[in-house]
C-alpha cells in the first residue's frame, strides 16, 4: 500500500494528515516531508495518523528522531487520530511516555 500525506501551514503550525501504511517502502516519503518541518525553530506540528492502517518500526524510527528534532529546535510535535492498532504499537516501544500524544483513539467507544 501506498503513504498518502496532506500538508496544510498556517503561519507556524504544520498540520499533517497521514493515510496508508508507514514501513520500510513508504518512511522516506515521511521522513521527507516530516524531517525539514522539525528543523525549524519554534514550529508546532500536528499529525493525524487516523489513516494509518499500518505501521512498522521504520515508522516509529522516524517519530522518534523527528521528536528529537523537535526538541533541538525549540518546537513540538502531536500526534493524533491513532488507531487502536497503531497506538498499540506506540505503547509497547513505551513511546506513550515521551510523545505527546492525544489521547482519544479512533474507533473507541467515548
Amino acid at each position: 500500500m501506498n503513504l498518502q500525506i496532506n500538508h496544510h501551514t498556517i503561519e507556524q503550525t504544520h498540520s499533517l494528515k497521514l493515510a496508508g501504511e508507514v514501513d520500510a517502502y513508504t518512511a522516506p516519503k515521511l521522513k521527507e516531508v516530516l524531517v525539514p518541518l522539525t528543523e525549524k525553530e519554534g514550529q508546532e506540528i500536528i499529525i493525524d495518523l487516523s489513516g494509518i492502517e499500518y505501521m512498522d518500526s521504520t515508522g516509529l524510527g522516524i517519530f522518534v528522531g523527528a521528536l528529537k528534532s523537535t526538541k533541538a529546535n525549540n518546537s513540538s510535535m502531536k500526534l493524533r487520530g491513532m488507531t487502536e492498532r497503531v497506538r498499540r504499537i506506540f505503547e509497547i516501544t513505551g513511546l506513550t511516555e515521551v510523545m505527546d500524544i492525544e489521547n482519544e483513539v479512533k474507533g473507541e467507544a467515548k
